[in-house]
């Protein structure tokens, strides 16, 4: 059995269980989404982690998927599409902590996060075309801009499989540490990004993400309106006006998050 658990750093955590990407594991995690998005404490960051050693997401199980007609499979991965378009959606930053297996859904989940931590030891692909299938949860369009069309294209038509190390090299991961004893290093890793962000302006991070995530879907100049109207979202806040007065006044600032 995997459990899953959605870690907002300076909240409570929810815990998901599943052993894969089934309907019910799916159903629990869009009320979870739902939540972090509606609450009135938005958390600052969240964190999407394994609670079995060795083992981050393995996917959609397949036993299940063959049990399902055409419409079926049809509905069911557009609703996985749906799922991790809400997830990278999310207003504030996310990471995702591989610790071990990343496989299919399990990869494209973790691409439908802002930051990806892993261990060397971890291993993740996008292995559809193994099986006859393609990515269809979003990995076919979140790849190419993680890590470039060219190299995309090679790890999605053969199905490869790649180790921490080597998705560090090529930019898929951001951070990649050795494994520890208690098989947690990727988590690790992530709640010590994590804390790099949280003293940083709530409203200013979210809107960061806002205009990087938007603006790199269209041309250079639509970019730059977005990039205005983001701006325009934290003139009036306090914690602009707390972060000159901290600059002023050399002291470390004090964020509210208004």
């Amino acid at each position: 059995m995997v459990s899953w658990k959605c870690s907002c750093v300076d909240t409570r955590p929810g815990t998901l269980w599943a052993t894969c990407l089934c309907p019910s594991m799916c159903e629990q995690m869009r009320a979870l989404m739902s939540t972090l998005t509606n609450c009135d404490s938005v958390p600052r960051v969240v964190v999407f982690r394994s609670l079995v050693p060795g083992v981050f997401c393995a996917g959609a199980d397949l036993k299940e998927r063959a049990l399902m007609d055409d419409r079926q499979s049809d509905l069911f991965v557009h609703g996985l599409r749906d799922l991790m378009t809400h997830i990278a959606s999310l207003p504030m930053p996310t990471i995702a902590a591989m610790d071990g297996v990343a496989l299919g859904g399990g990869l494209e989940l973790a691409l439908a996060c802002d930051l990806r931590t892993a261990a060397y030891s971890a291993q993740m692909g996008l292995i559809e075309t193994t099986r006859g299938l393609l990515p269809g949860a979003g990995g076919s369009q979140r790849l190419p801009r993680t890590v470039g069309v060219s190299l995309a294209k090679e790890l999605i038509f053969t199905g490869k499989r790649l180790g921490g190390r080597a998705a560090l090299a090529m930019g898929l991961v951001n951070r990649a540490v050795d494994q520890n004893e208690t098989g947690d290093a990727a988590y690790s890793e992530a709640l010590s990004l994590a804390r790099e962000i949280l003293p940083q302006a709530p409203i200013a991070v979210r809107m960061a993400k806002e205009a990087m995530n938007r603006g790199t879907e269209v041309d250079i100049t639509s970019a730059m309106a977005i990039e205005r109207m983001c701006y325009a979202q934290v003139i009036p806040t306090r914690d602009r006006r707390e972060g000159m007065a901290a600059f002023i006044e050399k002291r470390p600032p004090r964020y509210i998050g208004e």
